[in-house]
């Protein structure tokens, strides 16, 4: 008869940097035989990984404790918000502790306290690339924590401390490990994507018999070896940047950059604490689309930042069309506890942010759409997510899981042994604002055949 394993509840909210934080955490506590409990009553103790960046955030992680104390009583609580324990604590004095970001090993003993481990730890409880949250196909790659910028309306500097880099021989062998698990896209994440490696004054590791210096462009040019989709993520758009756009030609990295551009109007940027020469880096965009013409583009921007005049906002929409930013997520600015930006002048009404907000979606639609209609009638690589009776639910190169558009393929048009994680080719019928509409080449399918046989 084989002990009882106890069983862990887990929520995780926020970011896919916090993604990456819980996969540790639950990899840690399946090597020492816990296992996860799909729900609150059927777990001996829940941890609730936190988000903490906006105050909406908040609310949603102290909503989230509170029905985890609610279903469950043994409650540890983890991630960006653990840093005000005070707050938790005088909101939910049930919880049984409290941890900031990446405090794994506190964690993890505050689980043994509640519950220690019934078996002796076994490497072989867990796969070779961990546990993952994501599905087998694809995964996050964290390569640092922390941030050294110091944007007035953000406080991740305050909640994850300065940028500390992972090594690169570090990261490259959890890559390898993660391609032999089966993944074939790989998600580069981080707070500051672009500055990985200045902490560690770009200090050389060795792998695989070469060494490497822990650097940015370095760690694209061995991760784009690999064999693997490798999407950058939150990449800061420092000058040297501008270097990788040959790998991206050379199809050795996706043709796709996520820089969290914020805003456009130099004098919000200014006040933002942010890089404002708009018409420099306008420029460079510019350049890279000429490198890169099938480059994707996705940002995030802020409306209603304190000061933000009318003039500033129809700044934000003009560069955002000359630089056709093909992806945007957008936000209405919100005063958060702690943020600098709090002591600005001129706060925007909640009306006026609404509007500028349902007028940035507006414009970004009509981009978007111009951008996507231009795959029309050609074949393109996707790789397949899911599907049902009427589609095979896939992405492009240019989308992100979670985040951007499908490409919708037909059923009708498909023949079997195709599967989950496959990488295909297909002709885009139709385009709309965020989605493609496309059929299977006949030919690719005969290929996918004979590979599988």
């Amino acid at each position: 008869m084989t002990d009882y394993a106890p069983k862990i509840g887990l929520v995780s909210l926020g970011c896919p940097k916090a993604t990456a934080d819980s996969e540790v955490i639950i990899t840690k506590l399946r090597s020492e035989g816990y296992i996860l409990s799909p729900d609150y009553a059927g777990a001996d103790a829940v941890i609730v990984n936190t988000c903490g960046f906006l105050d909406s955030a908040r609310t949603e992680s102290l909503d989230a404790i509170g029905e985890a104390i609610a279903e469950n009583g043994q409650v540890i609580v983890t991630g960006c918000l653990g840093v005000e324990a005070d707050v938790i604590l005088a909101a939910h004095p049930k919880v049984k502790a409290v941890t900031g970001p990446q405090q794994f090993e506190q964690v993890i003993a505050a689980i043994h306290k509640i519950v220690p481990p019934k078996h002796k730890p076994f490497e072989d409880l867990v796969p070779e690339a961990g546990l993952r949250l994501t599905p087998r196909h694809y995964a996050y790659l964290k390569i640092s924590e922390g941030c050294n910028n110091k944007c007035s309306f953000c406080i991740i500097p305050s909640m994850r401390g300065r940028l500390v880099s992972r090594p690169i021989n570090q990261v490259l062998a959890e890559a390898e490990r993660l391609k032999r698990s089966g993944v074939k896209e790989l998600l580069v994440i981080s707070q500051d994507t672009g500055a990985y490696g200045v902490d560690l004054k770009y200090a050389p590791f060795k792998w695989h018999g070469k060494e490497y210096p822990t650097k940015f462009f370095d760690l694209c040019q061995a991760l784009g070896e690999m064999g693997m989709w490798v999407r950058l993520h939150y990449v800061y758009p420092y000058p040297h940047i501008d270097a990788i756009l040959p790998l991206m030609q050379q199809g050795k990295i996706l043709p796709y950059l996520d820089i969290p551009f914020q805003h456009f109007s130099p004098t919000v940027l200014k006040r933002m604490k942010r890089p404002g020469d708009t018409e420099k880096l306008l420029k460079r965009v510019q350049e890279w689309r000429k490198i890169v013409p099938n480059l994707t583009i996705r940002s995030t921007f802020i409306v209603g930042f304190p000061g933000e005049t009318e003039a500033e906002f129809q700044i934000l929409l003009d560069v955002m069309e000359q630089a056709e930013i093909d992806r945007a997520g957008c936000f209405k600015y919100e005063a958060v506890t702690g943020a600098t930006a709090n002591e600005l002048e001129n706060h925007v009404p909640e009306d006026i942010k609404q509007e500028r907000y349902d007028r940035f979606m507006q414009k970004q639609q009509e981009i978007s759409r111009k951008r996507l209609a231009r795959f029309n009638g050609q074949e393109i690589e996707v790789i397949i997510d899911s599907s049902d009776d009427d589609y095979i639910y896939c992405r492009s190169m240019g989308d992100a899981p979670e985040i951007d558009g499908h490409v919708y393929v037909d059923t009708d048009s498909m023949t079997k042994n195709v599967a989950i994680g496959d990488i295909i080719k297909v002709k885009v019928s139709e385009t709309d604002e965020y989605d493609l509409y496309a059929d299977m080449i006949p030919e690719d399918v005969t290929e996918l055949i004979a590979e599988d046989a």
